[in-house]
């Protein structure tokens, strides 16, 4: 293999280049990026950068040593596989020739309908212009209280804004962590002077703020969508790279071109992925900074012909309302959810079970519980219930041994 395009300068994009490197691969080396600054990380740009805490989360990259040339501020257009192995990747800059493609386009924001202006936040330009605008009485509507909007309703009411959230579902984090556990962070809104609406249902942005489907308005002076992402995968139509939501693959990030022919010379990782997971025995898709920081390393290795398969638990975190919120595991075939702790204080958690195995947790403050449940979670050891649901016994020690 003599050269390598990596498309997307997210997290998942550098860290490819790095393994690629730190796997001895010699060749040439290309990253194409759409934003014109460097590869930077994007959890704070919804924390630390949007409260003014920092303005730069530049990941620190030896660039000169990798010996990687960067595309910065250009686009990929289209993909041609070549049908024997390798293609060319069509870009802004020109053609780019490659015997190894990583496609690691990640995600953009859904937007909403209506002429009025709505912010997204998702690039650190995006973090840097909202945060000029969030100034003490502004009148600030945020779409979406999943874990973005939480974010941004938190900083915002700390800059004394008049924060509003608009929630189309029951209870907030309903699609992530399902309504029982949503409902327990509904007071955090409230607590932190921010007024949550759930239950209602938006049918466009305005100049002056929403217009809600049953006919009612909310004024707003500044509107924040943060409804969820799609696949930043255009670029790929009609090159025969399967997506089903994301970019099918296996394990091995191996994509599907054609109708059933996987190449071991184009990978997908990151946010645009939905890898195999042997585990839970299905696709997974996961958003999260986790995936794109370890996922690379197997994706680099499947490229340079050596046997390698992703499959952890998968892990999120988010810092709301003075709360660290995290969350291991994939809960949706649970047979039931235990409490550990009491949500009316300032530290618990949850636990999802299927007969004695540990299938997921949240915890809130609670972050021995979240380190020990992932390990058990991994292992697939069998727990004690009882124990599981008892603060005061640690995690470790409800395995049944």
């Amino acid at each position: 293999m003599e050269s390598v395009v990596v498309v997307g300068g997210g997290l998942a994009g550098v860290r490819a280049v790095e393994a690629l490197r730190g796997k001895g691969f010699q060749g040439g080396l290309t990253l194409v990026s759409a934003e014109r600054h460097r590869p930077y990380d994007r959890p704070p740009l919804s924390k630390a950068v949007l409260a003014g805490e920092r303005d730069d989360t530049t990941v620190d990259a030896d660039w000169d040593a990798l010996g990687a040339r960067l595309l910065l501020g250009e686009r990929a257009t289209a993909l041609r596989p070549a049908p024997g192995g390798g293609g060319t990747v069509a870009t802004t800059a020109g053609d780019l020739r490659f015997d190894g493609l990583v496609i690691a386009t990640g995600a953009a924001p859904i937007t909403l309908p209506g002429g009025g202006p709505q912010r997204v936040l998702r690039t650190v330009d995006d973090a840097r212009a909202l945060r000029a605008r969030l100034a003490e009485g502004t009148r600030v509507v945020i779409v979406g209280a999943g874990w973005i909007g939480a974010e941004v309703a938190t900083t915002a009411a700390r800059k004394g804004c008049a924060v509003t959230v608009v929630e189309a579902a029951d209870t907030p984090l309903a699609n992530a962590v399902g309504p029982e556990v949503g409902a327990l962070t509904a007071p955090w809104y409230a607590e932190a002077g921010v007024e949550l609406r759930t239950g209602v249902k938006v049918a466009a942005i305005e100049a002056d703020g929403l217009a809600l489907a049953d006919g009612g308005r909310i004024a707003a002076d500044e509107v924040v969508v943060g409804v969820g992402v799609r696949p930043s995968l255009d670029w790929l139509e009609g090159s025969g790279v399967l997506v089903q939501g994301g970019i099918v693959t296996d394990a091995a990030f191996r994509a599907t071109v054609g109708a059933d022919d996987l190449r071991s010379d184009i990978v997908a990782v990151g946010d645009c992925a939905a890898w195999w997971s042997h585990r839970y025995g299905r696709r997974l898709l996961v958003e999260h900074w986790d995936t794109a920081l370890n996922a690379p390393e197997v994706a680099a290795a499947t490229l340079l012909g050596q046997e390698a398969a992703y499959d952890p638990v998968p892990y999120f975190w988010s810092e709301q309302f003075g709360r660290m919120v995290q969350y291991a595991g994939h809960h949706p075939a649970a047979e039931r959810l235990v409490r550990r702790g009491d949500p009316a204080e300032a530290k618990w958690a949850v636990c999802w079970l299927s007969g004695d195995r540990l299938e997921a947790v949240l915890t809130v403050n609670r972050p021995r519980d979240l380190m020990q449940a992932r390990r058990v979670i991994a292992a697939g050891t069998p727990v004690d219930p009882e124990a599981v649901a008892d603060p005061d016994i640690p995690i470790k020690d409800a395995v049944r041994s």
